[in-house]
């Protein structure tokens, strides 16, 4: 347990306004907004949010520019910030099958219903850097941008669920636990583990996903389907006696489909991978439903192999990447007393070893 150490308050007091005048930068130049970071910084915008696990773009726009531009302390901040809203209801789950679309593409059917939209994506440029963006107030490339389908697409595994040819996912009737309200206990069930992934490191899951595709798991996953866009968002008013929208969140999600050759119970045929997360965050999605699929094994009879992202402890454990921020920075914190004893200690064992060794010469 750690305890406040009372002196240095005009140390700390000066730290935290020489923090402030970093954070601003030269004076010279004119500060970012909230609306420039909200609109402009939107992936990072989407990554804070979804670690955070609060969707408010306007606060973690605010949090990131606290934070100065350390998305880690920018979802510490949000995380800390949730703790103090009062919770006065529950949504309904979202239906993803009537998204509105901007982007929603398959690796494994070309001519899909509803049809492949590209969507604001980086999969197709150069990685040139941009020189024009020098240049400030420049102008918009002239370029068509379709809005959004609002046709509702069915999800393409939905033709793979009508053949029996992918394993069907049962709908929970009750409830799943809240892992922002309620402590993870192990072992956990999927819908449990989902939230851990969501709310997880993007670039340690994103290494997890990387090392089941170079054999560190048990999956050769194929795209399925990957789809960004709005949902609306329901929840029931006792007053009224029925459910009404209340708003609408944008969401990535990202189903994989994944070869599996049956078990004593289970025919051969596909399985799935499954990534949801908050805003436009698709390698997060991606790399989430391989982890997901990968910490499936037990449940599909499959054998272990003790790759990493099998491990589900080993996963839960350290993919949340505040908790492994607080455990790791704490150690720049005073450790004098315990540093004292270990010094006493180093400097005794020393006496006896030189002891002795004097001893067995003479």
């Amino acid at each position: 347990m750690y305890v406040a150490v009372k002196g240095g308050e005009r140390a700390i007091e000066n730290a935290h306004a020489f923090l402030a005048e970093e954070r601003r930068g030269d004076p010279a130049i004119p500060e970012l907004t909230i609306a420039q970071i909200r609109e402009q910084l939107r992936l990072s915008v989407n990554r804070v949010m979804a670690e955070g696990s609060l969707y408010d773009p306007d606060l973690a726009a605010l949090a990131i520019k606290q934070a100065r531009g350390d998305l880690i302390e920018a979802v510490f901040l949000i995380r800390a910030y949730r703790t103090t809203l009062p919770r006065f209801g529950a949504s309904h789950p979202v239906e993803t099958g009537a998204m509105a679309c901007t982007r929603r593409i398959s690796a494994t059917f070309k001519d899909a219903p509803g049809g492949q939209i590209l969507g604001p994506t980086f999969d197709y440029t150069h990685r040139l850097l941009d020189f024009k963006l020098l240049a400030e107030g420049g102008t918009l490339p002239a370029v068509a941008t379709a809005p959004a389908d609002t046709a509702p697409v069915p999800h393409i595994t939905e033709f793979l669920d009508k053949d029996g040819l992918i394993q069907g996912e049962a709908r929970l009737e009750d409830t799943p636990p809240d892992l922002t309200r309620e402590p993870m206990e192990l072992p956990a069930s999927r819908a449990l583990r989902l939230q851990a992934l969501t709310r997880g490191d993007e670039g340690f899951i994103l290494s997890l996903a990387y090392s089941t595709q170079r054999g560190y798991g048990r999956t050769h996953a194929f795209v399925g389907e990957l789809r960004i866009g709005t949902v609306a968002v329901e929840m029931d008013i006792p007053e009224l006696g029925f459910a009404v929208e209340i708003g609408e969140v944008e969401l990535t999600e990202c189903e994989t489909v994944n070869q599996f050759a049956g078990s004593k119970t289970e025919p051969p045929q596909f399985t799935r991978g499954y990534g949801l997360t908050f805003g436009q965050t698709e390698r997060k999605a991606i790399a989430m439903s391989l982890v997901d699929r990968a910490l499936r094994w037990k449940e599909l009879g499959e054998d272990d192999i003790g790759a990493p992202a099998q491990d589900e402890e080993f996963v839960m454990m350290h993919a949340d990447n505040v908790q492994a921020t607080g455990f790791l920075e704490h150690i720049k914190l005073p450790h004098y007393v315990d540093f004292q004893s270990e010094l006493e200690l180093i400097r005794k064992l020393r006496a006896e070893a030189l002891a002795a060794k004097q001893e067995a010469a003479e």
